[in-house]
């Protein structure tokens, strides 16, 4: 089968496409054949030495959406989705042809998606789920959502869902623009001084809950929340570290929460996949769009574009098997 490879990590010059054996599944394990796969910054960075536990020669890939071929009989022919923070890692992962996995590491495809769909959609939404279920998102909670990307996207989606009374913030006046087109409610972040006053203009009694996917904003985060909010994380500045009014934290009583979805093995990836895949079924998240598939022959260049900045949401695709 063809396979992403790279036996060393640290730079891009290491991934290469290769013939490499179908693995077989192992006992409690299926075999997927991959018809499409997302790409994530983490895959990228994890060839680019980023992550330190990761093992070589290695498939990268955590996401993927596809059909069972080997394994129990009862998962035999079943389309599925999955993720999880040993694909691509310390296992190989989903840039292939096939896939091996624990049983209990696939979902049930939803119906309403197809496979790019799916495949686009595991680390954003699983990133966004545990943000949202963690700092408690409901009806009428007030969110402060930073940033738009992938992440952001499907955290506003989800709290939508939930009834949420949702303001983005985003850098530039005309992604602002082009949101409240689109019918959300957006302010433009240009100075860290103004944020709390901001925040206070659209919410009186300051936020309840702020989300940001950047990893610049958490000091204002702080000074914008109301008594007793949360704030959740998924990014830091390049050199790790953030001063922040602490201060002002722990009188408001706020909560910090870091989320990480890289925590996350297949198996507990599977069940709020499934959670998420009875959202997409229900009608209550729309299908994803913005997705550019890309056969897997390509994906050596994919990851050069991302890693120099691509902000596209590239799904590999299989057609031949």
């Amino acid at each position: 089968m063809k396979a992403l490879r790279f036996d060393q990590i640290g730079s891009l010059d290491a991934l290469a496409l290769a013939e490499v054996p179908r693995p077989p599944a192992l006992s409690g394990e299926v075999v997927v054949r991959i018809h499409a796969a997302g790409v994530n910054p983490s895959d990228f960075k994890n060839v680019l030495g980023k992550f330190p536990y990761t093992t070589v020669p290695r498939t990268p890939g955590r996401d993927f959406a596809g059909v069972v071929v080997d394994g129990p009989a009862g998962l035999l022919g079943q389309e599925v989705w999955g993720s999880g923070r040993e694909l691509g890692f310390v296992r190989d992962g989903s840039h292939a042809e096939y896939l091996a996995l624990p049983a209990a590491g696939v979902a049930r495809k939803p119906a309403t998606l197809s496979f790019a769909e799916a495949a686009a959609s595991g680390v954003p939404y699983l990133t966004a789920w545990e943000a949202v279920e963690r700092i408690g998102i409901g009806a009428g909670t007030r969110l402060v959502l930073i940033g738009m990307g992938a992440v952001g996207t499907a955290a506003h989606l989800l709290a939508t869902a939930r009834g949420a009374d949702v303001v983005v913030g985003v850098r530039r006046s005309e992604r602002a623009d082009e949101l409240r087109a689109r019918g959300v409610e957006a302010i433009v972040l240009d100075d860290t001084e103004k944020f709390a006053a901001q925040v206070r203009d659209r919410f009186a009694d300051g936020a309840q809950a702020v989300f940001d996917t950047t990893g610049f904003w958490l000091p204002a985060a702080i000074t914008a929340l109301g008594t007793g909010g949360h704030i959740a994380v998924i990014a830091a500045p390049a050199d790790g570290h953030e001063r922040v009014p602490v201060l002002d934290l722990y009188r408001r009583g706020g909560t910090l929460v870091g989320v990480n979805s890289a925590r996350h093995d297949t198996i507990a990836s599977a069940a709020s996949l499934n959670s998420l895949g009875e959202l997409f079924d229900s009608g209550a998240l729309p299908v994803p769009t913005g997705i550019v598939a890309r056969p897997l022959d390509q994906a050596v260049q994919t990851y050069r574009e991302l890693a120099a900045g691509a902000n596209d949401k590239f799904v590999f695709t299989n057609t031949e098997h």
